[in-house]
């Protein structure tokens, strides 16, 4: 199971949501020491952090294959995961 970084290095939506989650995982850490890190109030930075996980879930759930974030009209027909021919 091998994983093309280099075609995911260019896409958009990788950086998004990698940018994403290594804000979130700063943020749980701040709060593992007790580090207040709330922007405006608790509100505020819980929403932000659903934005951001919303982000995350597009990153995972993009065919970094394609332009933009839907999948290929050939990856629309599989019903398995494509085999190595």
């Amino acid at each position: 199971m091998g994983i093309n970084w280099k075609v995911r290095f260019k896409h958009r939506s990788f950086w998004i949501s990698l940018i994403a989650l290594i804000s979130i995982f700063l943020n749980q850490v701040a709060s593992i020491f007790n580090i207040d890190v709330t922007l405006f109030n608790a509100q505020f930075t819980e929403l932000a952090e659903t934005i951001l996980m919303i982000l995350v879930f597009l990153g995972v759930i993009v065919d970094p294959t394609t332009h933009g974030i839907k999948d290929s009209d050939q990856a629309l027909t599989y019903t398995t995961p494509k085999k190595k021919g």
